[in-house]
């Protein structure tokens, strides 16, 4: 192996909820493309026995959560070595599962699930690895010791001892930067970090960057760090790797932990890469733009479409451009089907029958407030004024809010609120329950546009529109992230423009342009399917995305 990735969340397949969101989301796809491609890369994550949470709705559309635990022994084989970390003066054991992803190809990649569950440690130290993002800060600067520090350990007890590069998906796995430094002082014989160890260490390390968000770049108030790692002297010493311009008072900011020990450092959009450096304004920050693994999303019905009529379309995602020769009729067909598969498990979860014919709007995200799941609903009367131009409209919502955000489960709340007042506008209103990659799988195919409205320039990226878009499913979406790339007006979706992307832009769109194509004009509206497909969905891929961490990153 020549490349180890680094993520505290990884999305390996439906059944285990080792994931949160689009982090994690984003993880699994990159994996899974580097498995068909044959990459020489592993991963490293933690195994979350008991998972993120599954979500439950009252009446009311209160969420509360509850444990959702996995057969770790069905899907992962517990491996022999033993490592250890020292975390506040104590030391805590690590043995690691290994789950494999394989490739079309014969291409496998493993993934390393880092357990402290062990009889040697105490009882808070077994349940270090039980849960993903919940607990408080002293937890989760644990969890991420153990996945960093740990996880660099568990790699060389392993054999693999010829790693030329450590990708850190974001700033949690920032730890794996001080276990090298400490490496590289033992095999130079050093008593203190000096410029050559840090260049050495440099050498090594990628660094990902994912969000603008505060919440996103974790900061740890230096006495917890001391206490926690206390041992590390020569590291504590050097202020300049953890003080940084997100950092209001001494604390070890993760970000720029993982920035001051990187050779190359990405964000994960154009615009995202302009945030990051006026963010940090003394780092060198390239974009590249995420993508999704096309094997994952593409709905069974599109499967059969581009099988009959892509070479190769699975081993080269390039190749979907073909589609543009695809006939409408076989294009509509497919997209019915996929329709009816939503369709259907809608019915199934809430009993609501939805109509094939009515336009189907989907929105499914994290509900945050910086999302702005409620902008469609600002002015209600204007959106009726819509629905009864289209005949009826339809709306599928999705999304969690962490357990420890309010306003984000009263975002939630608020929508589903709204049911019996939007019927009245012949509106019909869905919100499923337990968003996660069989949810995002049905959503993002089977409705007629994807809808996205954040407040610019939050969205770093986002990927749900690019599943959407293999799908033959157009965007109408703010011009931020990774939409301000594949936006091409009226061709490839449709851009929600105005001073704030506000509610008068996105009405606008639908009464003018949207409703009268899906309705009157259906040869252009499987246009821009086909070029949602034939444009973005062959280059905002994993394969795409791959290639340039290849020639950019890992081995320039």
């Amino acid at each position: 192996m020549k490349i180890a990735y680094f993520s505290m969340e990884i999305a390996l397949e439906p059944a285990i909820p080792t994931y949160a969101g689009g982090l994690g989301i984003l993880g699994g796809d990159t994996l899974h493309s580097a498995a068909d491609m044959g990459l020489p890369m592993c991963a490293v994550t933690l195994i979350h026995r008991k998972g993120y949470f599954r979500q439950r709705l009252d009446e009311s559309g209160w969420q509360s959560e509850e444990e959702d635990p996995w057969d770790i022994g069905k899907f992962a084989k517990e491996l022999s070595p033993r490592v250890a970390v020292q975390i506040d003066g104590r030391d805590v054991h690590i043995r690691c599962w290994l789950y494999e992803i394989h490739g079309i190809s014969g291409g496998m990649i493993p993934v390393y699930l880092l357990d402290t569950d062990l009889e040697e440690n105490s009882e808070w130290d077994r349940s270090l690895t039980d849960r993903l993002y919940l607990g408080d800060r002293y937890l989760r600067l644990c969890q991420e010791v153990v996945l960093g520090q740990g996880g660099v350990r568990m790699l060389k007890a392993l054999g693999h001892v010829e790693l030329s590069r450590y990708h850190m998906n974001e700033g949690h796995a920032a730890c794996l930067g001080i276990e090298l430094l400490y490496e590289e002082m033992k095999a130079l014989g050093r008593e203190e970090i000096d410029e050559e160890i840090l260049h050495n260490v440099r050498a090594k390390c990628v660094f990902t960057t994912h969000t603008p968000v505060p919440a996103g770049h974790d900061q740890f108030d230096m006495e917890m760090v001391r206490q926690v790692l206390g041992h590390h002297t020569a590291f504590l010493n050097r202020k300049d790797l953890f003080h940084s311009e997100l950092c209001d008072s001494e604390c070890l900011n993760m970000t720029s932990l993982a920035l001051h020990l990187s050779h190359y450092v990405n964000g994960v959009a154009k615009r995202h890469a302009e945030v990051s450096r006026m963010m940090f304004a003394h780092f060198s920050i390239d974009a590249i733009t995420n993508g999704v693994h096309p094997g994952t999303w593409v709905s069974p019905a599109f499967n059969s479409l581009f099988e009959r009529f892509v070479s190769d379309w699975r081993k080269d995602s390039f190749n979907l451009r073909s589609v543009l020769s695809i006939p409408d009729d076989e294009i509509w067909r497919a997209h019915q089907l996929s329709k009816n598969n939503l369709l259907n498990f809608i019915m199934e979860k809430t009993g609501t029958q939805l109509s094939h014919d009515k336009l189907t709007l989907g929105f499914a995200r994290r509900a945050a407030a910086y999302k702005r799941p409620g902008l469609l609903f600002e002015n209600k009367e204007r959106l009726g004024e819509i629905a009864k131009q289209a005949g009826g409209l339809q709306l599928v919502y999705a999304g969690k809010a962490h357990p420890g955000d309010n306003q984000g489960k009263m975002l939630i709340q608020n929508i589903i609120r709204l049911r019996e007042e939007l019927a009245d506008h012949e509106i019909t209103l869905v919100y499923l329950p337990d968003y996660d990659i069989r949810v995002g799988q049905l959503l993002t195919s089977g409705v007629d546009i994807w809808i996205n409205t954040p407040q610019a320039p939050m969205e770093a990226s986002g990927t749900s529109g690019m599943k959407a878009a293999l799908n033959g499913v157009p965007s109408l979406s703010i011009l931020d992230g990774w939409w301000i790339e594949g936006c091409i007006e009226g061709l490839t979706g449709w851009a929600i423009e105005g001073s704030a992307g506000d509610a008068r832009a996105l009405y606008d769109k639908l009464q003018n342009k949207i409703v009268p194509m899906y309705l009157g004009e259906r040869g252009k509206f499987i246009e821009v399917m086909r070029h949602s497909i034939a444009l973005n969905g062959a280059f905002f891929n994993t394969q795409r995305m791959l290639l340039q961490y290849l020639a950019r990153a890992y081995f320039p």
